[in-house]
């Protein structure tokens, strides 16, 4: 079976040469000549092993082999790589800040929340209870702050439109599943283009936060369910869907996904992954799925 390398570099710092590729490739049996997706961005080296290797173990030895280069090494069999369902956490992933991290700072208690919220995301505690102690916080603070912290301080990660884009042009369906709040994922999914976005509600009495949310909450193993139903849906197989995240609550559907990355991850989802994003954007997954830079839409 004939499988693939692909290396890619953050497009703002191009880290990406020939001669970093010709040492990659000098490790893999029956290397081809390299393809280049992107030129100093994002490349494609195909191989032979023989018999079965564990990409996994592959990648992580390319990735000793390229030392402190800020560059993300990408094993798989070039088959089937390009996914037609994908789903996203987004605090953290497609967004670059964590909502209710913000929403606390209203509250004079931004502090305190986002070492909850960290702990939640290592996987120290267990994020329902910490959702619930996290959303109490918010009791009483007006409902309509959600719309200034959307203006003033979410921002789209990079490559995150294109990704979904150029996944939806490819006949992809998309989802956006958060454990955290529809005030937020209604707004986001339509700003970058998901098909659909899953994620809790916070329960709004006379125009404030009521410092509950809506059960049962959306967490790891809803995650997970959300992947399952929307594969039976489209009638997939498990090897046609992606998923992305960088929390403990998203590891469950990681590791369901025919390709689970991990985003800038906390350690041990980086770790459990089995794919992984230390240095692009989230244009990074396309490449991945062998997309030319000229085949992106936004």
């Amino acid at each position: 079976m004939i499988h693939v390398v692909t290396l890619v570099s953050n497009p703002s710092r191009a880290a990406l040469d020939d001669a970093l590729v010709a040492s990659i490739s000098s490790h893999l049996p029956a290397a081809c000549e390299p393809d280049w997706l992107a030129p100093g961005v994002a490349v494609d080296i195909a191989f032979a092993p023989v018999g079965e290797i564990d990409n996994r173990l592959v990648a992580d030895r390319l990735r000793l082999e390229l030392g402190d280069a800020p560059v993300d090494v990408f094993v798989q069999a070039a088959k089937g790589r390009r996914k037609k369902l994908f789903l996203a956490d987004m605090d953290s992933t497609m967004i670059g800040q964590e909502c209710i991290d913000e929403l606390a700072d209203f509250a004079g208690m931004k502090e305190h929340v986002a070492g909850i919220t960290e702990r939640a995301m290592r996987g120290e505690i267990d994020f329902e209870p910490a959702l619930r102690e996290r959303v109490g916080l918010l009791k009483g603070l007006a409902a309509g702050i959600v719309d200034q912290v959307i203006v003033e301080r979410i921002r789209l990660t990079p490559g995150g439109r294109e990704l979904v884009q150029t996944m939806r042009a490819n006949g992809a369906y998309t989802a956006l599943v958060s454990g955290g709040f529809t005030l937020f994922t209604d707004k986001v999914a339509a700003m970058i283009g998901f098909h659909e976005n899953r994620a809790n509600m916070l329960i709004v009495e006379n125009d404030k936060f009521a410092g509950l949310v809506a059960e049962p909450i959306l967490g790891r193993e809803a995650k997970l369910a959300s992947l399952t139903a929307l594969r039976i849906a489209h009638e997939l197989a498990v090897e046609e869907t992606m998923a992305v995240g960088d929390g403990a609550n998203d590891l469950a559907m990681l590791e369901a996904a025919g390709a689970g990355v991990a985003y800038h991850a906390k350690p041990a989802v980086a770790a459990a992954a089995a794919y992984r994003v230390d240095h692009s954007d989230l244009t990074a997954l396309l490449y991945m799925q062998g997309y030319r830079r000229s085949e992106f839409k936004s």
